[in-house]
């Protein structure tokens, strides 16, 4: 069905309690484990429902935040949701204490059972009205970003059509473009700093209520951490610091002398890759949008089921415009079998590894489409980015229909991004723990400890850039996933790590490469992150695989002269 077609259904709380209450009871007084799994289908099957309305209310709103049905719809939505919640917590909390656990964890695995548990960690009916006001929080910080409308030169701009400007080869235009930019986040710092004060007390306060020590606890419970510890996160910064920072430095570094700019660089100049522009898709927006279905559809069967599914259902909108929420992500409609590609195109490089990206989510989405438990469609998102963040490195071959003469400029640039990428990408992660587990922090001592990190995983930003706002140390205002989804960015950096291995074997074997990356796609989330790295036989990032990756990555990069670009 296409996009268009899909009917939202406004959820109804009243309505969903109802049915869930009465799902939940028949569990409980189940004589028989067919009673009781017959109950556990029919609440999926009704969360499920709910779960596509929901998406379906996400997207249309992102879409246009100025449409006023879906901007009530979105509100009342993530009004009911901690209520939605707290009847799902009722079902799921008699599944995992009740006579039938051992028949259900027989049948669907222990991973069922034990994510559950982590689950009910992180609710309870006491923190519904906080749970309400955090969602409140985060929407008026998606409408703040989508409101933007930057002046620079002769035009008005949204947040990311500023990201072609800000890569301008220009010095002059391309500093302009950074104040203009920064000048926006300056103008609302207050009201930034206002949201992210409330969101860190009131989720400190979440995780007060439900008995850990701070939000670090809530927060991995609540991004479903199964197999690794904070402790482990932190063993793997220090391998960040240890390994690739030195290499993202003497990367920036040769970018100093290619532009003939001073070290440390400016924010302008470090958005900069080369004199002669960064590299760009030569062809517009429905062209790489063409040339993307014939790569997937060349790329393998499957991949071309998939491509064609998408496109045939309407189902992407990667178009900048006013009033669109910023970024891109993948989702799924779950009644309709369907993913979900929402993207901004904005004329750079970002549009193509946009699209990759998320359409290595999609595909995992359209590849786990009819697994059941639905619990076990998607896994943790550290893995999810795995899918994507992979695909991306396996559209290499057909970049040229992208980038013509830009080709190996465009490889170049992706593979040093990569490696540029961990670093910035783990201080996101670092900030976060610093503000969770120091939750009293006035938001100027938030920015001061920002540019404190700075100063260690990002040694070749000059610390004294007279930029508004970036400059300011306050250019992690911008991260929206430390506003939307805490701890989520680290997953990203994992995902990077075990992609770089994915990198590394396709230099060697490039069937076998793909043959595993199906194969961790097929697990879906049936488990844990580094039980589904092993299985797939890839390296989990806790051990050398960081350190290996890294030097995979490195001496491709030596092969090529980036002073001929």
């Amino acid at each position: 069905m296409k996009f268009s077609e899909m009917k939202y259904i406004s959820p109804s709380e009243e309505v969903f309690s109802k049915s869930a209450t009465e799902i939940t009871n028949r569990l409980n007084s189940a004589v028989t484990f067919e009673d009781a799994d017959r109950a556990f289908r029919d609440m999926s099957a009704l969360c499920s429902a709910f779960d596509t309305a929901y998406s379906l209310c996400m997207v249309r709103h992102e879409i246009n935040t100025l449409d006023k049905y879906y901007d009530e719809e979105n509100e009342k939505n993530d009004e009911i949701l901690p209520l939605i919640e707290e009847r799902r917590q009722e079902f799921y909390r008699a599944l995992a204490t009740g006579k039938f656990r051992d028949s259900f964890t027989e049948k669907y695995g222990e991973l069922l059972i034990k994510n559950i548990e982590i689950n009910m960690l992180t609710f309870s009916p006491e923190i519904i009205p906080d749970l309400q006001e955090e969602n409140h929080l985060v929407n008026e910080y998606t409408k703040l970003l989508a409101s933007a409308q930057i002046e620079f030169d002769g035009k008005l701009n949204t947040i990311p059509q500023m990201m072609a400007e800000k890569q301008r080869p220009d010095d002059k235009m391309r500093r302009l473009a950074w104040e203009a930019d920064g000048k926006f986040y300056s103008d609302n710092g207050d009201r930034l700093d206002s949201i992210y004060h409330q969101l860190v007390k009131l989720r400190t306060d979440m995780a007060k209520k439900l008995g850990f020590e701070n939000y670090v606890g809530l927060g991995y419970a609540r991004m479903g951490r199964n197999c690794y510890t904070p402790e482990d996160i932190g063993r793997f910064r220090e391998a960040v610091i240890k390994y690739v920072v030195p290499l993202a430095d003497s990367l920036y570094r040769d970018q100093a002398k290619r532009l003939g700019v001073s070290y440390p660089l400016s924010f302008a100049d470090a958005s900069l890759s080369f004199r002669s522009g960064n590299p760009a898709p030569k062809g517009t927006p429905e062209e790489i949008l063409d040339h993307a279905r014939k790569m997937y559809r060349e790329m393998s069967d499957a991949t071309g089921e998939f491509i064609d599914f998408l496109y045939d259902n309407e189902l992407l909108d990667v178009l900048c415009r006013h009033g669109k929420g910023v970024g891109g992500f993948c989702t799924s409609f779950t009644d309709y079998r369907a993913p979900f590609i929402f993207a901004n195109f904005n004329g750079t490089a970002d549009d193509v590894e946009t699209m990759t990206h998320e359409a290595g989510h999609a595909y995992a989405a359209y590849v786990a489409r009819d697994v059941f438990p639905t619990e076990y469609r998607d896994p943790t998102l550290d893995a999810c980015e795995i899918h994507s963040m992979s695909m991306e490195f396996f559209a290499w071959p057909w970049a040229e229909g992208f980038f013509r003469e830009d080709t190996e400029k465009f490889k170049y640039s992706h593979l040093a991004g990569a490696i540029k990428f961990i670093p910035y990408g783990t201080m996101v992660d670092h900030f976060q723990h610093s503000v969770f587990e120091n939750p009293d922090m006035s938001p100027e001592e938030r920015h001061d400890e920002w540019r404190r990190l700075l100063g260690i995983y990002m040694p070749w930003m000059a610390l004294d850039d007279s930029l508004p706002f970036y400059g300011e140390g306050k250019g992690w205002q911008r991260q929206s996933h430390i506003y939307q989804r805490p701890f989520y960015y680290i997953d990203y950096c994992l995902a990077q790590t075990v992609s770089l291995e994915f990198f590394a074997l396709m230099q060697k074997d490039r069937a076998e490469a793909f043959r595993r990356y199906n194969l961790l796609v097929s697990f879906g989330g049936s488990k844990g992150f580094t039980d589904l790295v092993k299985d797939a036989g890839m390296d989990d990032p806790f051990g050398d695989a960081l350190k290996e990756a890294v030097s995979a990555a490195q001496s491709w990069l030596k092969t090529v002269n980036a002073e001929q670009f």
